[in-house]
């Protein structure tokens, strides 16, 4: 039966299955507003100004201003600047936001006078090379850093207390949380402050949930900064929501004035999934939120798609347009918190594409939250990396050589802080009446991947001890005296440094975080001084040390502790020179110099004495008779596999490396010029060895083979057993004895 013609081949069929294919690509459309970078309905950049009142922008007359541009107009452009911003070239501005040799000052100075479409225009020129350059340069803290997303399903305390403590330790300076249910905000709060003073000095917390909540959250202690506030590039989608540019700006001025540091959020694609983008391209509407958010006096902006990534993402040069509202912002110089959050696309090389030139570059905030819980946890929906992507990250920086905020932190240590944490949090709400936890809540809290692993939980509980913590006006300073109440007087002074900190009011200035000292790195005490190469951020030796210290290292010497460990003694004892044979049926098993001496296991994971009992086993099949003989004299298998070859009386013989690699040689061939060569150490199973030891007696007696199959694989053998393979080749070769002849080995042992 033949398939119908109209059925696509296996090759198209495979390629349809793979996971890029769950994502949407849209067919670019100004009319709609899916465009990244230039659509035909932009406006012409284009300033007028007359008696120093700004009249005419981007080819608006005043009298014909929306809200933002009246808002942008009178606060948001620097007048003194504007006529000469205007008039550079697009292009001309473009090289000098990219060229190291132009201060960073100067673009600074420039951009402020610079109207929403000049910037959409200049940033539209950048090619991804460019952007990452300029990102470099323009970033506010010369110090990168990250944020993480700590929430689960639950709202369960313990468990928030558990993972705060472990993004903490991690190196994130940020810990973003948010609720499934609205109320349980305030208990969330509280937890992720408890565990966060466990696992570092200095984190900073957000609970994003409504303005009003949040502020109180904030007024509390409980929280120390929020990034909610959102922004629109379109007048309708702005009022959609009963706000305007004023609304905005009086909700900034009230965060600022209570002390909490506060960025506003916006992001390509928002206005075209609300149906409110008037034809502009995605760059030129956030153009206007950026300019807006500098109007309003915030200290920085969350962007970068946010919840719209996807829909960036779907036209051509979509992630190009993502990192170039980061860039804007930094033109502005405001902080950035790039929107390398939300998941824009389940292929995990497009979300590593869309993550990597911002890791390289350096951001204020590399991700506005990771999302250091697992995938089904991220209550703001998954993040574009998140704690299955954690071992990935560590690794990214150590390859690259650079400052993605994180650190490798040990498992035990990792599992202490997870325990004290959740029990430091047990005791907070035990002691103020908002809950009682059990052991066993308590210890699967600390073993919880995420909380699946939790089982059935009390969630009423969790809703009556955030009513509790509302209703009943606590504060930080309940939250410290609770903890030093119950034993855990170090994370109760940290909570309250934290705190004192905090009302110097330092912590407010542009691109701020406290390290773990409690210093502010901002733009005000840590500037970015990027000037060209040998300038600019480099980890220090300590920093760079803990970049490259992931868990996954090995060297020699753990390998000769794991190999030892495997000795088998007597197994493989020397009982003289080895001379040639004369039977027809003879055949030798050449091995390297450390086999069962240093390398007790090849890389499949098989014992040398299991491999060398198979490879005898299928020599005895064919009525062949093996010996093994050790060649101390070099390390090269083709060199031992020949020169057994000259020692076996068949003349054929079989060679064996410690990492498992083998062949069959003949004695009148090139080194080089095998009979059969096993070179995939990894994949070789015990049937494969005792075919090899089958078709070497084959070979020996004249007879047809069965040549090996290499077996079927998709793993990466490569990068993950060469560190191992060259570790191997070290004891193997801290066991050579130049010009040492062969010598005979016992197979009693194999017996």
């Amino acid at each position: 039966m033949t398939e119908p013609a109209d059925k696509p081949v296996g090759r198209i069929r495979f390629m349809d299955q793979q996971r890029v294919n769950l994502d949407g690509f849209a067919v670019e459309d100004p009319d709609l507003g899916l465009i990244a970078l230039r659509s035909p309905h932009d406006p012409e950049p284009g300033l007028v100004i007359s008696g120093g009142r700004v009249v005419e922008m981007d080819g608006v007359a005043e009298q014909d201003f929306d809200s933002l541009d009246a808002y942008i107009a009178r606060h948001g452009l620097d007048l003194s600047v504007a006529a000469e911003v205007m008039a550079l070239p697009d292009t001309e501005l473009a090289r000098r936001a990219v060229r190291p040799d132009v201060p960073r000052a100067e673009v600074i100075r420039l951009c402020a006078g610079a109207t929403p479409a000049k910037l959409a225009r200049v940033l539209a020129l950048l090619r991804p090379a460019e952007l990452m350059m300029a990102m470099t340069k323009l970033r506010g803290r010369r110090t990168p850093s990250n944020q993480a997303h700590v929430t689960n399903r639950l709202d369960d305390p313990l468990l928030l207390a558990a993972d705060s403590a472990t993004a903490a330790a991690f190196g994130f300076r940020e810990i973003e949380t948010t609720v499934p249910v609205l109320a349980d905000a305030p208990s969330n709060a509280v937890a992720c402050l408890v565990g966060a003073a466990v696992g570092s000095q200095g984190v900073l917390i957000q609970c994003s949930v409504e303005e009003a909540l949040e502020l109180e959250l904030g007024m509390r202690g409980l929280t120390s900064y929020a990034e909610t506030v959102s922004l629109y590039g379109t007048e309708p989608v702005f009022t959609d929501g009963d706000d305007t540019p004023w609304s905005k700006a009086f909700l900034t001025s009230a965060y600022a004035s209570r002390g909490m540091k506060m960025r506003v959020s916006s992001g390509a694609g928002a206005e075209v999934l609300m149906a409110g983008a008037e034809g502009k391209s995605m760059l030129y509407l956030e153009a206007r939120c950026i300019a807006l958010a500098r109007a309003i006096g915030a200290q920085g902006v969350q962007n970068g798609g946010i919840d719209g990534a996807s829909v960036a993402g779907s036209v051509p040069c979509g992630l190009r347009e993502l990192m170039a509202e980061n860039v804007m912002v930094m033109m502005r110089n405001l902080e950035s918190c790039s929107g390398n959050d939300a998941l824009m696309s389940e292929s995990d090389m497009r979300r590593t594409s869309r993550t990597l030139p911002i890791v390289l570059a350096g951001s204020d905030f590399v991700f506005s939250g990771f999302g250091s819980i697992q995938r089904y946890d991220n209550m703001f929906g998954p993040s574009n990396f998140n704690a299955e992507d954690i071992d990935d990250f560590l690794a990214m920086q150590r390859d690259w050589g650079i400052d993605g905020g994180l650190r490798t932190v040990p498992a035990d240590e990792i599992g202490e802080l997870r325990r004290y944490a959740a029990q430091a949090c047990r005791a907070v709400y035990q002691h103020l009446g908002l809950a009682d936890f059990t052991d066993d809540h308590l210890e699967r809290a600390v073993d919880a991947a995420g909380s699946k692993d939790l089982g059935e939980t009390d969630t009423l509980a969790v809703l009556s001890a955030a009513h509790a913590i509302r209703e009943g006006g606590l504060t930080v300073v309940d939250i410290v005296a609770a903890l030093d109440e119950t034993g855990y007087e170090a994370e109760a002074e940290a909570i309250m440094e934290m705190t004192r900190a905090r009302l110097s009011g330092d912590y407010l200035q542009t691109a701020a975080i406290f390290d773990e000292q409690l210093k502010v790195l901002s733009l005000v005490t840590d500037p970015n001084d990027y000037a060209g190469p040998g300038t600019g951020y480099v980890p220090p030796p300590a920093r760079q040390a803990e970049i490259d210290a992931i868990r996954q290292v090995r060297g020699v010497e753990d390998l000769r502790r794991s190999q030892s460990a495997l000795a088998v003694p007597g197994l493989l004892r020397p009982v003289g020179a080895a001379s040639a044979g004369t039977s027809s049926r003879d055949v030798v098993i050449g091995v390297s110099p450390a086999l069962g001496v240093d390398v007790w296991q090849c890389l499949s994971g098989l014992s040398v004495a299991d491999v060398l009992r198979e490879v005898l086993a299928g020599l005895e099949e064919e009525g062949c008779a093996g010996r093994v003989v050790r060649f101390p004299a070099t390390v090269d298998l083709g060199q031992i596999g020949l020169a057994a070859a000259r020692l076996s009386g068949s003349g054929i013989a079989i060679g064996l490396q410690g990492k498992g690699t083998a062949l069959i040689h003949r004695r009148d061939l090139a080194p080089l010029a095998n009979l059969e060569l096993y070179s995939v150490a990894p994949s070789v199973t015990l049937e494969l060895y005792r075919l090899l030891g089958a078709n070497a007696g084959r070979h020996a007696k004249g007879a047809t083979p069965d040549p090996a199959r290499n077996p079927y694989s998709d793993e990466a053998i490569e990068a993950r057993y060469h560190t191992t393979v060259i570790a191997l080749m070290e004891l193997e070769r801290a066991r050579v004895v130049p010009g040492a002849g062969p010598v005979e080995l016992s197979l009693e042992g194999l017996l």
